[in-house]
């Protein structure tokens, strides 16, 4: 990693006082069981420090570790997460995607339970609802745990709602920008206006990173003089979600300060081949 006077959850890191490019599992290490306690922790036994996660909020507010806003696709139940409590939620099972796999069969989890489970693991949490950003804010203070989490979101307005929660005497939280203002600063990059649209979004909310495809249809978002200018703004530059190896090769070329992936075994040989794995903390 470029040193971009980054927060602690970058800069206290292993990988950060290496000027390593961090690895982040996608959900944990198994597409199958993907956001569980067993996901992330095979990633953690395959070397990761960084595991990428979702969160949403029950009925009777616990942060739970989950993608999407129906039950449906990967677990026993049906119906939106946010209609059930924790205690209906932890009875249902994480089965995977179609075609079912009963051998795979995890509970759903805590946020909380995971950062106590894994304390030298850090977390890229994407807020994927806006009742989960007071929570969260509670859940770090008490565990102070400020710099073990980088807080990211589709929607700009769940930062902001989360970050309305920190209070003066927290730490300084790490936060990747939201999807509109991932589009401002493109559009900015082009017409030469990066450094000023970088100052004026940062007047409104944290930014420490961006996270971004490769592409956005038929845009080429992750160019070397777009990666130079988040640098000079000194703003780190994650790319989601790359699973093959050539790919990982011409980005971390690039300079590029992270890589997302499903592919575990792929990142690890890649970053073992430069001297920079495994990434425990």
């Amino acid at each position: 990693m470029t040193d971009l006077n980054l927060p602690p959850y970058f800069a206290d890191s292993l990988p950060g006082r290496a000027g390593w490019p961090i690895g982040m599992a996608h959900r944990g290490a198994d597409v199958q069981r993907e956001n569980t306690m067993g996901a992330v922790r095979e990633a953690v036994e395959q070397g990761f420090g960084y595991i990428e996660i979702d969160v949403r909020t029950s009925a009777d507010g616990k942060v739970v570790v989950f993608h999407d806003e129906q039950l449906d696709r990967i677990t026993t139940g049906t119906g939106r997460l946010s209609h059930y409590t924790w205690d209906e939620l932890s009875t249902e099972t994480v089965l995977g995607p179609q075609p079912r796999h009963e051998q795979v069969s995890e509970p759903l989890v805590l946020f909380e339970h995971l950062l106590e489970t894994f304390p030298n693991t850090r977390f890229n949490v994407d807020l994927k609802d806006r009742a989960s950003a007071a929570p969260m804010a509670e859940i770090l203070r008490r565990h102070r745990a400020w710099d073990r989490v980088l807080i990211a979101a589709f929607r700009d307005s769940h930062r902001r709602l989360f970050f309305d929660h920190i209070q003066a005497e927290d730490h300084t939280v790490a936060s990747s920008a939201g999807s509109e203002s991932v589009a401002q600063l493109l559009l900015a990059h082009r017409l030469g206006r990066f450094t000023q649209t970088v100052r004026r979004l940062r007047q409104r909310l944290p930014l420490h990173a961006l996270q971004v495809p490769v592409r956005q249809g038929w845009i080429r978002v992750v160019t070397k003089r777009f990666v130079d200018a988040c640098h000079r703004a000194g703003i780190a530059v994650h790319v989601w979600v790359v699973n093959e190896q050539e790919e990982m090769e011409r980005l971390l070329a690039m300079g590029v300060d992270g890589l997302v992936t499903d592919n575990g075994a792929d990142i690890a040989e890649v970053l073992a081949a430069r001297g920079q794995w495994p990434q425990r903390l």
